[in-house]
């Protein structure tokens, strides 16, 4: 890891514990997670809100007003909203995107959840996206949430990530395999 990157990280973990405690204290976890949901597809979506809450060519005051702007146009809580313009005063802005992730999990871990990596060769369906959670949350023990994606160089089957578990199902690893058996063989 980057020494900036160890350095954001370390900055987001003591805002996000700071939010995450506060929000705990007020019962409103569920708020902060939809709040929280909002800015990191607002942070996605918003190339400009990117640039302004990195670029040192803002000065604090315009990242206060630019992000207590669009904290009020998202309806976040009190306590997001002051954490944020704290976070424009001091210029930390920056590790927004960590702060969000942090929290994220944070919250999931309060909650019993896990969020599982999902890759698969074609959409899920309804069906079979119930069936996965189901046979994952009872192999964790935990309440799963899927985060899926599609990658169709997989040809078939899925790549499930849990944590620090991978379980790979995929049409392409087991080509892979046979391909390596031959080699070995031959």
């Amino acid at each position: 890891m980057s020494e900036p990157t160890s350095i954001s990280t370390g900055i987001a973990a003591r805002y996000a514990t700071a939010i995450f405690d506060l929000a705990k204290e007020d019962n409103a976890l569920d708020k902060l997670e939809s709040d929280v949901d909002a800015m990191a597809a607002a942070l996605d979506e918003s190339a400009d809100l990117r640039d302004m809450i990195a670029s040192p060519v803002y000065s604090r005051e315009e990242q206060a007003t630019g992000i207590g702007a669009v904290a009020d146009k998202m309806g976040v809580s009190a306590t997001l909203k002051n954490a944020l313009a704290l976070m424009a005063s001091k210029r930390r802005l920056f590790a927004l995107p960590q702060v969000a992730a942090q929290l994220r999990e944070m919250i999931a871990e309060e909650k019993g959840e896990v969020t599982a990596e999902v890759a698969s060769a074609k959409e899920l369906t309804k069906t079979q996206s119930d069936k996965l959670v189901s046979s994952l949350s009872e192999r964790v023990g935990k309440t799963v949430k899927l985060n899926t994606t599609v990658d169709e160089s997989l040809i078939g089957g899925l790549v499930v990530k849990v944590g620090s578990t991978m379980i790979d199902t995929s049409v392409r690893s087991k080509l892979a395999a046979l391909q390596n058996t031959m080699k070995e063989v031959g």
